[in-house]
């Protein structure tokens, strides 16, 4: 192992990056080790941060930037060079995607040896390869700037709209030294990484003119709403309007689901007739319908706080755009509201209300269901009973029937206790997502996945198994992408097809954790119920009918094949 605090009173690359990142209050990195950063996780789990080690380094990136999303801090991948930067790079342009703070540090070849082109060891121009998938990229190129990288990375990953950063640092800047005395003011804290931005004020009049003229308002409240952690605010400003809000996937909690103001269980009539919409950390991208009729109406007039002035009339004109962090904003429009009596009328409320209400009885019925092989409803049916009883436990979720029903069905109580495929619909997600969640919350976990999603980032479970963390996964068998049932001629299995009767439960087993194999519905609630309970890993292997799902879950008419296809 290197020295990093030597008799000669010498400092070497690897303790300085330890000591930038500690004075930044990073606690965990989550990695790979390999050639030439092992030393780097060494040092830093002997300085007191945690070192988080995964079997892949797509997994430690979406750990990294769930942390980042978890906390407003950015989280930290670490990689070695060449393929394992190429590794964790979908992950970091993912985080960018969502807009979650995250940094991943990569070790690199020789520049001398890689810009000739003369065959380094994983040689690759790791630099120009990330920059058009993150919001920054920099390098180091010597001893004496990394605490400044490792500040210009942090400030960058948070302020403004938060995003990934690829921090690039040479094996040989690494293992360059400097004297004590001079390394020690090479390091610095930053102040104030992501300040307060105040909307101006005319901005606040006008989106209060929309807002009291409308007769069908509505609240869209994104991710970026929750992870503004502006809860209390936007409570107060649904309460004193009584605007109805909906939750996108990653918000659901901000407000409890059970607030009697969520239009969620009446999501298409409230889209199709609101006539001014305000959307908190939400984007008019394809997850909205790009704010396109006939999903919208033609009618609607679209207020958006947004940190970043450039995403206004990305899709459609914004007749108030609000630049400023949300907090603030939303802080100036209650202020606003209060004085000038903004309400929503009682006719609106009333017609969303009634639609809820004829939607929460047919997903009762639906619920009460109990097929058997079990389906997706009455096994979700069982986890949400279970999840009920345990509203503080942390939900991942990702699949594509896995997805779309889990969330129409389990609501959700808290805020930012629901991680899923976020922007991308990134499959694989999961279990990365999933350590994060434990690690950096202490609490329990649930991942619930599909079993096509599951086999991207299945092999974690031994890392879940490794640190002992609570986290219980379910998968939702039904032996296939999709489904498990498409038949075709020939001897090899059709497309979406799996290895039927899978058991994933025997991986858990395997690493240490606890595995059930259930078939109903009661059995599910009993597994999970007890995995809870015991705290530890888990994994539930919850065997569906394979005729169960459907292509493409809510996005067949993204496909198309089947969007064309004659019915």
């Amino acid at each position: 192992m290197t020295t990093h605090l030597d008799a000669a009173g010498l400092t070497d690359g690897f303790q300085l990056v330890v000591d930038a990142l500690r004075a930044n209050g990073t606690d965990t990195i989550y990695g790979v080790v390999g050639i030439p950063i092992t030393d780097l996780a060494r040092t830093a789990q002997a300085n007191g941060i945690r070192y988080i080690g995964f079997r892949h380094e797509g997994s430690a990136g979406h750990a990294a930037a769930a942390a980042g999303f978890l906390t407003q801090r950015p989280g930290v991948c670490l990689t070695t060079s060449g393929p394992g930067f190429l590794n964790g790079l979908p992950a970091l342009a993912n985080a960018t995607t969502n807009c979650f703070p995250m940094i991943q540090i990569s070790g690199s070849s020789g520049r001398a040896v890689v810009d000739l082109q003369r065959g380094d060891y994983q040689d690759i121009d790791q630099l120009n390869a990330a920059r058009p998938f993150v919001k920054a990229a920099y390098r180091i190129g010597r001893v004496e700037d990394i605490g400044r990288g490792v500040a210009r990375a942090i400030r960058t990953a948070v302020s403004g709209r938060p995003g990934g950063v690829y921090l690039d640092i040479p094996g040989e800047v690494l293992g360059q030294c400097l004297e004590t005395s001079v390394a020690a003011s090479t390091v610095w804290r930053v102040v104030d990484p992501a300040p307060r931005q105040l909307p101006a004020p005319e901005a606040v009049e006008r989106a209060l003119d929309v807002l009291s003229r409308a007769q069908r308002p509505l609240i869209v409240l994104g991710k970026g709403a929750a992870y503004a952690r502006a809860d209390e605010v936007i409570r107060q400003f649904v309460e004193v309007t009584g605007i109805p809000f909906l939750p996108m996937s990653m918000a659901k909690g901000l407000l409890p689901d059970s607030h009697p103001r969520s239009a969620a269980a009446a999501r298409s009539l409230a889209i199709a007739r609101a006539d001014a919409v305000l959307l908190v950390g939400a984007r008019l991208n394809w997850l909205l319908g790009h704010g396109d009729s006939p999903q919208w109406s033609k009618d609607a007039e679209f207020i958006q706080i947004d940190i970043a002035a450039a995403e206004f009339d990305s899709n459609q004109p914004i007749a108030a755009p609000l630049a400023g962090d949300i907090g603030s904003v939303l802080s100036a429009l209650l202020d606003g509201a209060a004085a000038r009596a903004v309400t929503a009328p009682a006719g609106w409320i009333d017609q969303l209300a009634e639609r809820k209400a004829c939607n929460d009885a047919k997903m009762r019925e639906r619920l009460a269901e109990n097929p058997h092989p079990m389906r997706f409803y009455n096994a979700l049916a069982a986890i949400r009973a279970v999840l009920q009883r345990n509203p503080d436990v942390y939900l991942v979720n990702e699949g594509a029937n896995a997805l779309d029903l889990t969330r129409n069905v389990i609501d959700m109580e808290l805020p930012r206790h629901r991680l899923d495929t976020g922007t991308w619909g990134v499959m694989g997600i999961g279990m990365g997502y999933s350590i994060a969640a434990a690690v950096e919350t202490g609490r329990p976990v649930v991942a619930i996945e599909g079993d096509s999603a599951f086999g991207f980032s299945g092999m974690e479970i031994e890392t879940i198994c490794r640190y002992r963390l609570p986290v219980t996964v379910v998968v939702l068998n039904n032996g296939g992408v999709y489904r498990g049932d498409e038949s075709v001629s020939g001897p090899d299995p059709a497309p979406t097809v799996l290895n039927a009767g899978a058991r994933h439960e025997l991986l858990a087993a395997a690493f240490g954790g606890k595995g059930y194999h259930v078939t109903t519905p009661t059995e599910l609630d009993a597994a999970l119920s007890e995995a809870l309970a015991a705290q530890g890993p888990a994994l539930i292997d919850c065997e569906l009918d394979p005729a169960a799902g459907v292509e493409s879950g809510h996005l067949a008419g993204l496909n198309p094949a089947r969007a064309s296809a004659p019915a």
